[in-house]
């Protein structure tokens, strides 16, 4: 809703302040509408569609059903609730609304596996090396909120979700051998069941990709968004060609790495090595 909305405004050659001063709002409703920090009711969407030159009764239509459904789920989602919402950034909470909605995922990552992704047991052992910069509740919150993003996610249906991961991922042992063996079983099984792709950067191959953080490309209808971490913080990226020169890039060394049948033999061998069951190479 609020891509569309920014989008009509920047095809009506529109600025924020105009469409306040014409809808008789603060500039600041504007901007928090067009965050995704509030939602906005059909009473305002309806002259406010009119106004950006949107008239066509289907497309009105259907963006008031999405504005009704964007006031309920913000009531209701647990990432807004007092417990979650403390704890987590505004755009960690704009990108768990995203993955709902998500009908690709890319994610790329270069020294642990992504966040949905991870069982209890690595997430608790990856959040446990910040005690310093974060309190035991926060700590004990981020946990909860990957399981849950994780369950989200991984019932969710047409959804296609690409993981990408530099071998180091693959090879380090966050909260030890037997956690981390029950992850990369866990991932296996992902892989090999369809819930996932999954290829590997492997150390042999000289790619571009790895010049970047993680991060994780999102496709939401007609628009892209792209969330990263930069280590002390993390930011959502919505201009038009910083996501296309991600996904551009991505898709080029996709198709450079090691495949899926290689990737998931890699992990078979280090879930071994892990057990006891192969020798180190």
């Amino acid at each position: 809703m609020r891509l569309a909305l920014r989008e009509a405004r920047e095809r009506a050659d529109l600025t924020q302040l105009q469409v306040a001063e014409e809808m008789e709002w603060s500039l600041s409703k504007v901007i928090r509408i067009e965050n995704g920090d509030v939602s906005i009711s059909p009473n305002d969407l309806r002259p406010l569609l009119s106004y950006l030159g949107i008239k066509d009764k289907a497309v009105v239509a259907a963006l008031v059903a999405d504005a009704r459904i964007a006031r309920t789920r913000q009531r209701a989602a647990w990432f807004q609730t007092p417990a979650y919402r403390e704890h987590l950034t505004d755009h960690m909470r704009k990108l768990i609304e995203y993955e709902g909605e998500a009908t690709e995922i890319r994610s790329y990552s270069i020294y642990y596996i992504p966040g949905p992704l991870q069982t209890t047991s690595y997430a608790t052992a990856l959040i446990s090396r910040f005690e310093e910069e974060l309190t035991e509740e926060q700590r004990a919150r981020r946990v909860q909120a990957r399981a849950l993003r994780r369950e989200a996610l991984l019932a969710r249906t047409g959804v296609q979700f690409l993981v990408m991961l530099d071998e180091s991922v693959l090879r380090r042992t966050i909260g030890g051998p037997e956690i981390f063996a029950d992850q990369l079983r866990d991932l296996k099984a992902l892989a090999e069941n369809g819930t996932i792709r999954i290829r590997m950067v492997p150390f042999s191959l000289d790619a571009s990709v790895t010049n970047n953080a993680s991060f994780d490309l999102l496709l939401l209808g007609e628009g892209e968004v792209l969330y990263r971490e930069t280590g002390i913080d993390d930011e959502l990226v919505e201009d038009r060609e910083a996501t296309a020169k991600h996904r551009a890039r991505y898709d080029k060394v996709w198709q450079e790495v090691a495949d899926e049948e290689d990737t998931i033999e890699f992990i078979r061998r280090q879930i071994e090595i892990l057990e006891g069951t192969s020798p180190r190479d």
